[in-house]
């Protein structure tokens, strides 16, 4: 666990990832689940990629304390919150060229 990290200083990545709600998360907000094509139930994401349970007003969920359960394991500062960021952070990065 990095204790330097910190939501406040982060562009909620985290927020726009896949979320599969599981049928133990009976307190999500049906109107928030969506489908895949493979019917698994997930949450649903805006048209700009965030998860419809953010207020992009105040970056923050709206249904924290309903929301599943991937999110409540996913702890700021661990490993997998580290690993979202710098993937986010290099989104951008150039593409490695193929030897000539």
């Amino acid at each position: 666990m990095d204790r330097s990290v910190c939501c406040q200083h982060c562009d909620a990545v985290c927020c726009r990832q896949t979320v599969l709600v599981m049928p133990e998360d009976t307190e999500v907000p049906r109107h928030m689940i969506a489908h895949t094509a493979h019917g698994l139930a997930v949450m649903a994401h805006d048209e700009d990629g965030w998860c419809v349970a953010v207020d992009p007003t105040r970056m923050n969920c709206t249904i924290y304390a309903q929301r599943p359960g991937v999110c409540r394991a996913f702890q700021m500062g661990s490993r997998d919150c580290r690993d979202v960021r710098e993937a986010y952070f290099h989104r951008y990065d150039e593409a490695e060229l193929p030897p000539e």
